[in-house]
């Protein structure tokens, strides 16, 4: 099967790496000296187990890659957008497209059929250019957990980590939705397909929605900032406005909020990919995880006051960040 991952990055790499390894075509879409370790040395992808490489056709330009039976977009929400124009050049009518983004999907609207069917969401998908060169029967959604860094140029750390949720659009069970939990289960993942989609993925933003911009304003791991009470107190705070959001969209939320906090602070000293973000220089996903949650809220009509706040303090540190062209570490003092 010709599948091609467009985002080489830590996720996007260990799937692209996996499902090279277990035989199929791969393509990945990646640049810099990430491109050229991986043109050089191959995808090498490094775990307990010790060290793989595989070697994937490797391009940075997307329309070179031609026509594919899978497509997966591995890259960041916000990166996304600028390359919308350029997937039509591999997506065909009968090309599976499966979205890998965090946060809240520029689909999210779309084949919804509740009462904001078709509402675009300005935060993920800016002007609508991405809704205008994908098309949504194309598209699988899926919610995918491993914990993936790059190490190095072409090199890929699996964390930990194997389970990936897929779901239709509109909750229907389908052939190529089969096809494709197989085609990920032969390449390593543990497999779910699930009814509801969306369901899935607030499981996973609830907690991304409020620990990453905190984690990033703070430079604190998810075990400091459960451990300290007055940022403890606002994670709740944060975290009781975004179940309003999703209960009034016919969210279900079967954890409780003390257990889903309790979980963040379980993981230990981590460092969100925010946190990551912030001290590489590189953009962040704050309005596909935050952002968008504060958009839904007043299209609902849910008051989002802390998220707000918290939105606000973290949009301005990437501003500065970008305007300086800098990045911020916290990093012992000097004696």
């Amino acid at each position: 099967m010709r599948i091609c991952v467009v985002g080489a990055g830590s996720i996007g790499g260990l799937v692209a790496a996996k499902l090279a390894a277990a035989g199929e075509e791969v393509t990945v879409v990646a640049r810099g000296a990430h491109l050229a370790a991986i043109r050089e040395r191959g995808l090498r992808v490094v775990d307990g187990a010790g060290e793989q490489a595989v070697r994937v056709a490797a391009t940075d330009r997307i329309a070179d890659a031609g026509p594919q039976d899978v497509v997966v977009l591995g890259m960041k929400a916000h990166q996304l957008a600028p390359v919308a124009a350029e997937l039509r050049a591999i997506v065909g009518a009968a090309t599976t497209v499966v979205t890998a983004q965090n946060g809240i999907p520029w689909w999210y609207f779309l084949k919804h059929g509740g009462p904001h069917q078709g509402t675009r969401l300005e935060s993920v998908d800016p002007g609508g250019v991405v809704a205008a060169n994908l098309d949504a029967d194309r598209v699988v959604g899926s919610v995918i957990y491993p914990a993936a860094e790059i190490a190095a140029p072409g090199v890929i750390r699996h964390v930990e980590g194997n389970r990936i949720t897929l779901g239709e659009l509109d909750g229907a069970e389908t052939a190529r939705a089969r096809a494709l939990a197989d085609l990920l289960r032969r390449a390593g993942f543990k497999v779910r397909v699930a009814s509801d989609i969306r369901t899935e993925i607030w499981v996973k933003l609830w907690g991304n929605c409020t620990f990453n911009p905190v984690s990033a304003l703070t430079h604190a791991t998810l075990a400091a900032i459960c451990r300290f009470p007055p940022s403890r107190a606002l994670a709740a705070e944060m975290m009781r406005e975004a179940r309003a959001v999703g209960e009034a969209l016919g969210i279900s939320f079967a954890l409780s909020l003390e257990k889903r906090i309790a979980g963040a602070e379980g993981v230990g000293e981590h460092k969100t990919s925010m946190l990551q973000d912030v001290e590489a220089g590189r953009p962040t996903e704050l309005d596909a995880l935050l952002g968008s949650v504060i958009e839904l809220g007043r299209i609902v009509g849910v008051a989002t006051a802390h998220l707000e706040a918290v939105y606000a303090c973290a949009a301005l540190l990437e501003r500065t960040l970008q305007d300086a062209r800098g990045r911020l570490r916290v990093e012992p003092a000097g004696r």
